[in-house]
């Protein structure tokens, strides 16, 4: 009998980076379970851990290309699937120019060391302005504040869970997403000792949510309305001379601009819109500001609405107006090893972000960090004229369930001339491609998270080797990727990707010893070069990263420094210690400073203001019942990562999870019944699925999960499609927050009605 061996490694499924021991017996997953010698996670592990024995074993997992042929998808060679995107995107290119093709990047990109690593090689050799991801329907208003505000879009502040006393959760839901734009796994742990040290947590949310559950205080808001509720708070702070910055005015500029914009917010008037009473307002304030360390944290909820810019600005105005920010316990700025854009070099001063560089051709909607809002890529495809898209490439990504007016974005793929999709499923997206490249699985190819410890809430090294074998003739991910980018340059399918190898890590070299600050600041890149060894992939990069990050070991300046060699030998991780203030050198802002009043976010307070008698106005008919004021919100669910999880029969077992949770009182009204099937309306579309009574949603609201709708033709998602459930983003007109282009996915107005009744709205 083939003997057991166990392998450590980071469980890539969601942003809290579990450690996970993995048995495997000749080629066989026999279990998955959490590694107890972890540095970070300690032996927790959610259910999504299973994932990985249940995508090992999925019959649907492609792992040959698909190309179409005769109008349908076939297996092919590497070789044919590969001269195939040669000529599809070459004919395409020639005729439309670069802009011509499109590209789409899934969430999924951002847990895979290839596309980390070699994407930007990719999208660079193509030279499209027409790129979105994911971002844009998730984080990208916290990551325009974050940029504005100190200089690097992933200089988000994040809690310092593990030593505050006091914490105010908007929008999140932490224990069931485990942690989002906060790397800490075990949320419920972590929740729970801070009560128990005698700290408080308090969730504002329309649903009470698991985490809400395990928390102090709960309080039901409006969906859309936590700018006008954070604004409220930032005004009792300095009305009544709560705000106490301390050593952190030195390091701002604007403050004065914060009790101007906040003036009109009274609670009085804050509360008529959010549905916070005013007396409650008050006293979050006073609280915030009386707890020895507290901290703001808020997620999705906050930044897919139509004020998230504005709202996430907020949270970090409330932590600097409290003197939280950048503190122990407060919310600090985590130390990546590698990859971190705000300890390169050397700060304050940096050149900051810029948004609105250029802008899409239909909509002119301004680009973000180096992509557009992908609310207008349906209109790119379907509109005629130069530079229109023709062609697509979609990289770990399913923007048809994903995106809001899921349909229209599904009409014009459908027009597309040429589609190539690096995926290991035939989704609701890909069943389009003209060509699919499967990635291997994630046992079989290596693993290290660059993004995700950006925002750790300790400093941790953690580099995962394939431990299983890909099937003959597979090209690693990250060579797949290269080979993309070399056909992109017009070299062709059949390049030399050692030179693209070695081109992008020459890129990188040659940028480093140029930075200022940097401890190899003008050494020889040739020697640096040759110090890296034989590695080839990612791995060097990674080897290169590390040694230059802030823990490395500069190519001999700090003998006790990271190397990959150090990492790789530590299979358990390397725990560099807990954040620690970073103010004033994490800073990368033209002024050196903390930009607390950024133009391009406060040019986006008179639409608030603005809104203050509207949005009351009409909070005010939802109170009162009127079934076409109803609004919509999502829900996280613990056992699914968007729409990436549901082949996975551990993952989708149990009771159905995609249902609309409505209030006693509403179903009430509406005659509706626990288990019976209602129809909600939107002004773009409707769907129909099963009702689910509840008092931990707010009246006049209704919550729906994302990421489901698997029923559609074509899609051969075996165990997905007997648990369809239904597309939210059905219902999700085209409607964005305007600094950030993300898309508003809550708060959305709709009907709701017996499924054998006709709605009013079209």
């Amino acid at each position: 009998m083939a003997s057991e061996t166990v392998h450590y490694r980071t469980c890539p499924f969601c942003e809290a980076t579990c450690g996970l021991a993995v048995t495997i017996r000749d080629g066989e997953v026999l279990a998955v379970r959490g590694d107890e010698d972890d540095v970070f996670s300690h032996g927790f592990l959610c259910p999504k851990s299973q994932g990985l024995k249940q995508l090992h074993d999925d019959p649907d997992r492609l792992t040959r290309p698909l190309v179409r042929r005769d109008g349908e998808l076939r297996e092919a060679s590497w070789e044919e699937a590969f001269a195939a995107v040669d000529e599809g995107l070459s004919r395409v290119l020639e005729a439309g120019g670069r802009d011509a093709v499109a590209v789409y990047l899934g969430n999924p990109s951002a847990h895979s060391l290839g596309p980390m690593v070699y994407g930007a090689a990719f999208l660079k050799a193509l030279g499209s302005k027409n790129i979105y991801s994911a971002s844009t329907v998730d984080q990208m208003p916290k990551q325009v504040a974050a940029g504005l505000m100190f200089g690097a879009g992933l200089s988000v502040p994040v809690p310092d869970v593990d030593r505050t006393d006091h914490l105010l959760i908007l929008g999140a839901n932490p224990l069931v997403s485990n942690g989002s734009l906060l790397t800490a796994p075990d949320m419920r742990g972590r929740i729970r000792a801070i009560r128990e040290r005698g700290g408080k947590v308090v969730v504002i949310d329309p649903r009470r949510s698991r985490t809400a559950h395990e928390a102090s205080e709960h309080h039901f808001i409006r969906p859309g309305t936590d700018a006008h509720l954070l604004f409220s708070i930032a005004h009792v702070l300095l009305a009544e001379g709560l705000a106490d910055p301390g050593p952190l005015a030195d390091h701002a500029l604007g403050a004065e601009r914060i009790a101007e914009v906040a003036a009109p917010f009274e609670p009085e008037a804050a509360s008529a819109v959010c549905g916070v009473p005013p007396e409650e307002i008050r006293r979050l304030a006073h609280e915030l500001a009386a707890a020895e360390r507290a901290a703001v944290y808020a997620r999705i909820g906050t930044t897919t609405q139509r004020f998230g810019t504005l709202a996430s600005w907020l949270v970090d105005v409330l932590n600097y107006l409290t003197g939280n920010l950048d503190r122990e316990g407060g919310a600090m700025f985590p130390l990546a090893a590698v990859g971190q854009r705000n300890s390169a070099g050397t700060g304050p001063l940096g050149k900051g972000v810029k948004v609105g560089r250029w802008s899409s051709r239909v909509g002119g909607r301004p680009e973000v960090f180096g992509e557009l809002p992908v609310v207008g890529l349906a209109e790119e495809i379907a509109t005629p004229g130069e530079g229109q898209v023709r062609a697509l490439v979609t990289v770990a990504g399913n923007p048809l369930v994903s995106t809001p007016d899921a349909a229209a974005l599904e009409s014009a793929v459908a027009e597309l001339e040429f589609m190539v999709s690096l995926d290991i499923y035939v989704n609701e997206t890909t069943r389009h491609a003209d060509v699919i490249l499967p990635a291997p699985e994630p046992l079989a190819k290596a693993h290290y998270d660059f993004a995700l410890y950006q925002l750790a809430v300790r400093s941790v090294a953690n580099y995962s080797p394939p431990i299983l074998p890909r099937p003959e003739g597979q090209p690693d991910e990250w060579e797949t990727v290269l080979r993309l980018a070399a056909i992109a340059a017009g070299q062709g399918p059949d390049a030399d990707l050692e030179a693209w190898d070695d081109l992008v890590v020459s890129t990188l070299i040659g940028r480093e010893v140029a930075l200022p600050g940097s401890p190899i600041e003008g050494r020889a890149p040739e020697e640096l070069l040759e110090a890296l060894g034989e590695r080839r992939g990612p791995e060097r990069v990674l080897d290169f990263m590390l040694r230059v990050g802030p823990f490395g070991d500069g190519f001999g300046a700090d003998p006790d420094g990271l190397t990959f060699d150090k990492v790789e030998a530590a299979p358990h991780g390397i725990d560099l210690g807990p954040m620690r203030p970073r103010l004033p050198e994490v800073l990368r802002t033209p002024s050196g400073k903390i930009e607390l009043a950024p133009e391009d976010v406060l040019a986006d307070v008179p639409r608030l203001e603005q809104e203050l008698e509207a949005v009351k106005t009409a909070a005010g008919r939802a109170q009162d019942g009127a079934n076409g004021q109803m609004v919509l919100i999502g829900r996280r669910q613990l056992r699914s990562n968007n729409s990436w999880m549901h082949n996975l029969p551990a993952l989708v077992k149990g009771k159905d999870p995609c249902t609309i949770q409505i209030h006693p009182d509403d179903a009430a009204r509406l005659g509706l019944g626990v288990g019976a099937n209602a129809r909600v309306s939107s002004s773009v579309g409707e769907l129909v699925a099963p009702v689910e009574v509840t008092e931990d949603i707010m009246p006049g609201v209704v919550s729906i999960p994302h990421g489901w709708g698997h029923d559609v033709p074509g899609v051969r998602l075996g165990v997905a499609s007997e648990h369809a459930g239904v597309n939210s983003n059905l219902l999700a007109p085209v409607d964005v927050d305007i600094p950030s282009g993300n898309a508003v996915l809550n708060g959305i107005p709709v009907e709701v009605t017996a499924a054998d009744r006709e709605p009013a709205l079209a």
